[in-house]
């Protein structure tokens, strides 16, 4: 058997077959930049990183997109509230977006188009919707006809007479039923705006995915992801725009990630619980809050507090202190011993089951569990009085092939500055000519700096406290 995917619109789990065989096209909903993303906005990014790293371990070929939203009421307040234009603000906070996720271990998309820059498309997508009697002009705005089509309702499996019950038109607005949604936004004084042939506006949020998804995967694409907070209206919004202009089934799975509750508190401007990603990393090894995220299986929510955070570096620095002891035990190991291959067979049966686990909707919680379990074995292994390079390489083969699927790394933070190699080369020296209150002093000493030495029979280790 081969992936398998739950999805959203059938709520079933489904086996991933692409369009075309050994390819995929993968459109990911990214931010609106008018600030540091939080951690809501890292999840996605995360969960389908690692969705995108496991595609392409199977061999798939993957074009990923994620999309910028770089003008809307958020960004033109913000830019307000500066005192600069939105561009200036877009640009700052999409340069912040990069510095962060890249930190997170995200790889950078194929492409990132932007509003901004596919306004000449909305446009012509827009136009295409009122010739086809799907949309309608009225005082310079653009709705969409909700009830024109057919399936709406279908990804977020609510009929038209659900949705109808507390629909409201609101003041201002010129739609002529409380279901139906703007795809155009007539500009107001002083306002950031595009010629149109309405008049001078900008476009509605949903609109702006649905034509940089087709612009860069086409009609049809296989995976359509974000958080579970765009199901409804942000996707359902998408398909009956796509659907209605190009009559062709929009995504074949959808993904939705499960929210983020802070200390076991939905989080909430309004509550005061808000974390940045930029504060958080300032604070904590980014590494670690992805393999916090990845510790749990993307659908289910997930509970951030400082004291989880913890343990999870406690835990992610054994699985790193397992790969650092085989590195040091590989220069004394033999080329052969009497039992390689059955641990060699050992090693092969934890990569199966890594695979059979992600295999199963991405289970990133399950696929921890085996890197734990390759941890537990090859302890065990440097246990034996006799090893081999080959086993060891294997382990340590193993160990950063799976790091690197769920876009983790067995690098250490950072390099020790000169100072700190220093202390440490005259530390050893003082041992070696059996001078122990130095070497002690020394210890001290690099601990006041925040590097806590260990003794090990594979050689001297350091980390940082």
């Amino acid at each position: 058997m081969g992936i398998k995917i739950y999805n959203t619109l059938t709520r079933n789990k489904e086996e991933f077959i692409p369009l075309e065989e050994g390819k995929v096209k993968m459109y990911v909903c990214g931010p609106t930049v008018y600030n540091y993303i939080h951690i809501g906005n890292a999840r996605p990014a995360i969960v389908f990183d690692t969705v995108r790293r496991y595609l392409e371990f199977r061999g798939y070929d993957v074009r990923y997109i994620s999309n910028f939203t770089d003008v809307d009421d958020k960004l033109i307040k913000a830019a307000n509230e500066l005192g600069e234009d939105v561009p200036t603000v877009a640009q700052r906070f999409i340069n912040a977006y990069f510095e962060d996720v890249h930190a997170l271990g995200c790889k950078t998309a194929d492409a990132h188009p932007r509003v901004t820059e596919t306004m000449d498309l909305i446009i012509e997508f827009i136009s295409v919707l009122i010739e086809k009697g799907f949309a309608y002009e009225s005082g310079g705005d653009v709705y969409y006809r909700t009830r024109e089509f057919e399936g709406y309702g279908k990804l977020s499996h609510q009929s038209i007479e659900e949705l109808k019950v507390g629909a409201r038109i609101q003041i201002g607005e010129k739609k002529k039923d409380a279901l139906d949604f703007v795809l155009w936004k007539t500009a107001k004084e002083g306002e950031i705006s595009w010629d149109s042939p309405w008049g001078k506006g900008r476009p509605g949020w949903h609109i702006e995915c649905s034509a940089m998804a087709r612009e860069y995967l086409g009609d049809t694409i296989d995976i359509h992801a974000g958080g579970q907070d765009l199901a409804f209206p942000h996707h359902e919004n998408e398909i009956a725009q796509s659907e209605a202009l190009t009559g062709k089934t929009f995504a074949r799975y959808w993904m939705h990630n499960g929210y983020i509750n802070i200390d076991n508190e939905k989080m909430s401007k309004s509550l005061g619980n808000f974390v940045t990603v930029h504060d958080i990393i300032k604070q904590h090894d980014p590494q670690v809050l992805r393999f916090f995220m990845l510790s749990v299986h993307y659908r289910n929510p997930i509970n951030y507090s400082e004291e989880l955070l913890e343990n999870t570096k406690a835990a992610f620095e054994r699985l790193k202190t397992s790969y650092q002891n085989l590195k040091h035990r590989m220069d004394a190991s033999a080329e052969l011993t009497d039992n390689n291959q059955e641990w060699l067979d050992k090693i092969a049966a934890l990569r199966s089951q890594f695979i059979k686990e992600m295999d199963d909707d991405f289970n990133t919680a399950n696929g921890v569990s085996v890197l734990f379990d390759l941890s537990k074995l090859s302890n065990l292994y440097l246990m034996e009085k006799n090893t081999s390079a080959e086993v060891i390489q294997s382990f340590m083969s193993e160990f950063e092939a799976l790091f690197s699927v769920l876009g983790l790394s067995l690098k250490d933070e950072e390099l020790l500055d000169e100072e700190i190699e220093a202390l440490i080369e005259k530390r050893t020296q003082a041992r070696k000519e059996r001078n122990f209150q130095l070497a002690d002093e020394i210890r001290d000493q690099l601990k006041e700096m925040n590097i806590i030495i260990e003794d090990t029979p594979q050689g001297i280790r350091w980390k940082r406290g």
